[in-house]
């Protein structure tokens, strides 16, 4: 994969007419974790930690930061966090595929300077299985 513009990661929520990018974001990350299991016990060979594959739990976390120049997903972000739903999330990476499934917004932060616009931050965490589409 060559370089890309970060713009071009886009994150993206159902509307119920299909999935509308969040407006505005000016920086977007995604990670996955795995938790561990540690099996290690007194007759592991070398007393090197041991794991049991498949067993721990999987995790995707999103987060962006940006303004929201759009009124429609403004609102819709507000309302899922208010409600403390769990909304149908999109993040599309070029060249890499679109990671979907359900998340649910864990923190949604205003801010602002009195000389400049409206800043937000939001954060994502999955609440249950993903599927990803390569291009």
């Amino acid at each position: 994969m060559v370089a890309q513009k970060g713009r071009d990661l886009l994150l993206k929520i159902e509307n119920g007419a299909g999935f509308a990018t969040v407006a505005g974001l000016r920086s977007k990350r995604l990670s996955f974790n795995a938790q561990l299991v540690d099996v290690t016990d007194a007759d592991s060979a070398g007393r090197w930690r041991e794991l049991l594959g498949g067993a721990g739990v999987q995790r995707a976390a999103v987060s962006g930061s940006g303004i929201f120049k759009d009124q429609a997903s403004d609102a819709l972000v507000r309302t899922v966090f208010f409600a403390g739903t769990i909304a149908e999330w999109q993040i599309a990476i070029p060249e890499f595929g679109i990671i979907s499934g359900p998340f649910q917004v864990a923190a949604l932060e205003y801010s602002g300077a009195h000389d400049g616009e409206i800043l937000f931050e939001i954060a994502l965490e999955s609440a249950g299985s993903l599927t990803f589409e390569a291009p």
